[in-house]
């Protein structure tokens, strides 16, 4: 494995980046090397930096400092912008302070403009500025020449910015028509560029201690191309390779025992990030050299703006990254497994075949639900009504000339209609309303696909970047196009019902603020162990990045899985937020009942103990939607102080109280499960085993095995009754699973709503309910007690694991009414089962045990 001789982590949050293509022709796709601006930056040297800050041209207001950077080699100046942001957060732009015209800045992707705080000089001379950040410790320091910008706590420094003098902001310039026909073409496709280098410098005081690197996406390789972001159709990606993919967040969060931090670079265009580490592949041995990360944000246009979220816990960063950018949507409750609804493939907004509505009724009788493709090209045809709706509005991107762009996918010669703009999005949206998406129904939902935007004879596979959308050109927007795509469609859905329902849409090409308007998945994956594996780790950093709705295609999308794999699959996507089964059309088919009986009812119990635990997941989903923290998080977020888990990407939590480690080896007969936390006890969920925390579990496996853990002090909400889909499980009673820490008590919640309205947020329709143990006393206590909302479910059970045994068991209702309980109690395992309270969900109530 990688090894980092710093006892911290850095996780690259340009997720899907991690991977590339096995089958690809990489000649289809650039490296550094051959893109122009990529290789020029990456070319110059660390030194001196030629920029200079006038420190003269201070201008200081209530929600910003602005002043003028100059390079001393071109005399060009650029206007450098500063703000203190509410929740511990640093803004920094920077732009020409005179451009020949506009450069872009990303519009729609912060949920509104930042809330400022005051920010004010400490103290000036004629080559520093210092800054208040709030506290007495916390500061930003401009040095004037050559230009640099630390943010400081105390003596230590927490960033830098062009600390290596790397700064390139490459102005705009007029087109001289003497140039040689190759440079004119290599300057249209690098008419507005810049980079900035972000250094990020955490200090580390155990300095003789060598800890793996947790390479979620990040590997250190010297001499390797930099990360790319820039959303392609890359067609049967391969592992471990930096090349670009569906989508990408640029997101980078550090992490060490002593503090987390984040970086946000906004910036639509293609994208390259540059990381070097001076301590990467050395022996760790005693030094005063202090550990430092070294990341290069080259990006081709638009203006440099970056948001510094200075933590310093995991989860105020990602409350910082979601005051930005927004939360995962509160979805509703059976888009978490995918065998509730049914997908078809390749509908281009109208469903016209006759027996289409017959199969739509058919599954509304079932309680099922559909999700059928609405992909963004359309197929340029006169007869073709969506095509001669978007034409005649004039609609479509424009090529460089001003005509349609055209390119070809799926319905052969196509348009791509501009996203960008407002007014199509609307009319997008408009569509999606019964009456103009003929033979839709309630149950019937979108999934967005080929959205990066796939161009199959263009470029890259995707748009020129000379097409223009209004006054951009793609280069500026390209990473945007996808979410434009989601954010249409989502709002289509919302209107359609009147702005009642809660939509679904699934898709492929993402960016910040996703999480915004649906659902991820990993793309087209292969059936290969390694790209199970993988999809642990890609997840784990899309829920960093904000994107909680996350899976990968069960059994992968290429290829045809052996049953064993195609098991251990299905045991592992069960336990992951977003899950469906999902393959390419010429794979051989693999239903679950095509692999013999045996592996039939090992896939069938995997999605029954899915089904069981929806409760908890969709718990998790509200609290993401409500704070932004992840439904599918790595181990370190919920114990930052212990670094052994700070490289392990083979197991997870789910929320803070269940520990998956899926069987991801082919032919595994056992794993080793790390249980983080010194003092704190696990519970095997199947066979409610004990052990202790701050340990590697050796397990041994069968076919059967899907290793989980709840943690000690926790309760879990679970409904045990098998239904064919979730629709029918709305009204099933609860049992409640106890987990008692080593202190004897334990705490949890259980959220119920309608399931598919807005009326939890516009309404306050919802049961949020507070779930204790302690002192041999189990009780519910409202936690909305403003909420308006009843509930047909019950308590129908409470297994209470690594108790004692009562001698009696009572049940106090709401009002004063007291009830003996049945219970029974296994002292081999030391768990109590208490049967049939009856009290109902929404009430309050408390057990006594004696």
């Amino acid at each position: 494995g990688i090894q980092s001789s710093d006892a911290f982590k850095w996780v690259l949050l340009i997720v899907l980046l991690c991977v590339s293509a096995r089958a690809v022709d990489r000649s289809n796709f650039k490296t550094c090397e051959q893109s122009a601006f990529c290789k020029r930056q990456r070319e110059l040297k660390p030194g001196r930096s030629p920029y200079r800050a006038l420190l003269d041209t201070l201008e200081l207001s209530d929600s910003r400092i602005t002043l003028q950077l100059i390079n001393d080699n071109n005399k060009v100046r650029l206007l450098l912008e500063l703000y203190r942001l509410q929740g511990n957060m640093t803004r920094v732009k920077i732009n020409e302070l005179k451009p020949l015209k506009p450069r872009y800045e990303v519009p729609d992707v912060l949920i509104s403009d930042p809330i400022t705080e005051t920010l004010s000089v400490v103290s000036q001379d004629e080559n520093s500025l210092v800054l208040s950040l709030g506290g007495k410790d916390q500061r930003l320091i401009v040095s004037a020449q050559p230009f640099r910008l630390d943010i400081v706590e105390g003596p230590q420094v927490l960033v830098s910015l062009n600390s290596r003098g790397l700064l390139a902001f490459e102005h705009l310039r007029a087109r001289k028509d003497t140039k040689s026909e190759l440079e004119q073409a290599t300057e249209q496709e690098n008419v507005e560029q810049r980079t900035d280098e972000v250094t990020l410098m955490l200090t580390q005081t155990h300095l003789n201690r060598s800890v793996p690197l947790n390479s979620y996406c990040v590997v250190f390789l010297s001499g390797s191309d930099p990360y790319r972001l820039y959303n392609l159709d890359v067609f049967q990606y391969e592992l471990h390779n930096p090349m670009a993919l569906y989508g990408a967040v640029p997101v980078l969060i550090s992490h060490s025992t002593d503090r987390t931090m984040g970086i946000f670079w906004l910036n639509a265009a293609e994208t390259w990030v540059d990381i070097s580490s001076n301590t990467a592949g050395k022996v760790r041995v005693i030094s005063s050299e202090a550990p430092q990360t070294d990341v290069r944000w080259i990006s081709e246009s638009g203006i440099i703006d970056v948001f510094i979220m200075l933590g310093p816990k995991p989860a105020d960063v990602f409350t910082q990254y979601a005051s930005l950018t927004g939360t995962q949507t509160h979805r509703e409750r059976f888009h978490l497994i995918s065998y509730s609804p049914s997908y078809f493939s390749k509908i281009y907004v109208t469903l016209e075949h006759k027996n289409f509505p017959l199969c739509q009724k058919s599954l509304v009788f079932l309680s099922l639900q559909l999700v059928a493709i609405v992909d963004p090209h359309i197929r340029v045809d006169s007869g073709y009504t969506i095509h001669n709706e978007i034409l005649s509005k004039s609609f479509y991107v424009k090529n460089k000339d001003g005509g349609d762009y055209e390119g070809w996918c799926w319905p052969g010669n196509s348009g791509y209609p501009d996203f960008t703009n407002p007014e199509m999005r609307a009319w997008w949206a408009s569509k999606f309303a019964y009456e103009q998406y003929e033979g839709s129904m309630e149950n019937q939902y979108v999934w967005n696909d080929m959205n990066e935007p796939s161009v199959f004879n263009g470029p890259e596979v995707t748009m020129h970047k000379d097409a223009l959308h209004g006054g951009w050109e793609h280069r500026d927007v390209h990473n945007l196009y996808g979410l434009y795509v989601q954010k249409a469609t989502a709002d289509g859905l919302v209107e359609r019902s009147g702005g009642v329902e809660r939509p679904f849409v699934l898709t492929r090409a993402f960016f910040a603020g996703s999480q915004r308007y649906g659902a991820v998945w990993t793309g087209d994956n292969a059936a290969e162990w390694g790209h199970l594996k993988i999809s642990i780790p890609m997840c784990l950093s899309l829920g960093l990045a904000g994107i909680s709705f996350c899976g990968a295609d069960v059994g992968g999308f290429f290829k045809h899985p052996s049953a064993e794999l195609l098991v251990r699959w299905y045991q592992a996507g069960a336990y992951q937020p977003f899950f469906r089964a999902h393959a390419h059309i010429d794979t051989p088919r693999r239903e679950p009942w095509l692999f013999g009986p045996e592996n039939t009812a090992l896939i069938r119990e995997a999605i029954r103990q899915r089904y069981a635990l929806l409760p908890y997941w969709y718990q998790l989903f509200y609290n993401a939607h409500r704070t932004g923290y992840p439904v599918m998080r790595p181990l370190w977020v919920e114990y930052p102080d212990d670094v052994a888990t700070f490289s392990v990407e083979d197991e997870y939590l789910i929320g803070k109280d269940l520990l998956v480690h899926p069987v991801t080896d082919e032919g595994a007969t056992a794993v080793t499960a790390y249980l983080p936390g010194k003092g704190e006890v696990w519970y095997d969920v199947h066979t409610f085993q004990k052990h202790d925390g701050e340990q590697s579990l050796y397990i041994p496996v069968t076919m059967s095995s899907i290793p989980v853990f709840q943690r000690g002090g926790s309760i879990i909400c679970r409904k045990d009754r098998v239904r064919r889909s979730s629709s029918c499980m709305e009204n099933d009673p609860y049992t409640l699973y106890a987990a008692l820490n080593s202190q004897g008590s334990a705490e949890g919640e259980l959220y119920i709503d309608d399931f598919h309205t807005f009326n939890f947020e516009k309404a306050k329709q919802f049961v949020h309910r507070h779930l204790s143990f302690s002192a041999n006393t189990l009780s519910s206590r409202n936690l909305a007690p403003d909420s308006q909302f009843s509930t047909a479910s019950w308590i129908e059970k409470i297994v209470i694991i690594g108790g004692s045994q009562p001698s009696s068991a009572t049940l106090k209702n709401a009002d004063g009414t007291e009830s003996a309980l049945e219970f029974e109690f296994d002292s081999t395992l030391a768990v109590l089962t208490l049967r049939k309270p009856g009290v109902n969900a929404a009430a309050d109530w408390t057990v006594i045990l004696r």
